[in-house]
């Protein structure tokens, strides 16, 4: 099934602030890495559980918002720059927080996501996006986390080709899309 994704505001009059756009794009984000997990599902790669699929979801989410962050560095000076990625990553949080909560118990499950931002970010910054999209290294970390999240068993040996050659790029698509509807 198909993914239709909103990315228009209602009002087009209406001035929206940073914190707004931000808690959108997570919205969206959380959307895409959910169908991102699901496709790998359908793709007939085997979860060992749901955390396991939550822990997909979050890598996903950490590659969005590295690409909304260098989607914004010239759009925006670096203080809204800052502003719109900080919103941006703690609605990603409040999602993976609710979400975790309700599938896997009470618990603080937006630590560890910090955590793994905070790592992912520092990798992240080596690798390019271009105008053409992200670079091979770029897909290909996001592929190589996802790799190990899922094992190295038969069933999913072949993951990280999935997300590099398709899943990585329509993440990467979609959310650039919705990235500048958004912005209009």
């Amino acid at each position: 099934m198909a993914l239709r994704i909103k990315s228009h505001w209602w009002n087009e009059e209406h001035e929206r602030s940073l914190a707004e756009i931000g808690s959108a794009l997570a919205f969206i984000a959380w959307r895409i890495a959910v169908d991102k997990a699901i496709n790998l599902h359908c793709e007939r790669f085997i979860y060992r559980d749901d955390e396991q699929r939550l822990q997909v979801i979050q890598e996903y989410l950490a590659f969005l918002i590295q690409i909304a962050d260098r989607l914004s560095f010239g759009r925006f000076d670096t203080e809204d720059r800052r502003t719109l990625i900080t919103h941006f990553a703690k609605k990603c949080i409040e999602h993976l927080q609710d979400n975790s909560a309700d599938l896997l118990g009470p618990g603080n499950y937006g630590q560890a996501f910090v955590e793994r931002l905070n790592t992912r970010s520092g990798e992240y910054a080596d690798f390019e996006l271009g105008d053409d999209g992200p670079s091979y290294a770029f897909l290909r970390h996001l592929g190589f986390e996802i790799q190990s999240l899922m094992g190295q068993q038969e069933e999913n040996r072949w993951v990280i080709d999935q997300v590099m050659d398709r899943d990585g790029w329509d993440a990467y698509k979609r959310f650039i899309k919705a990235f500048e509807d958004l912005f209009e």
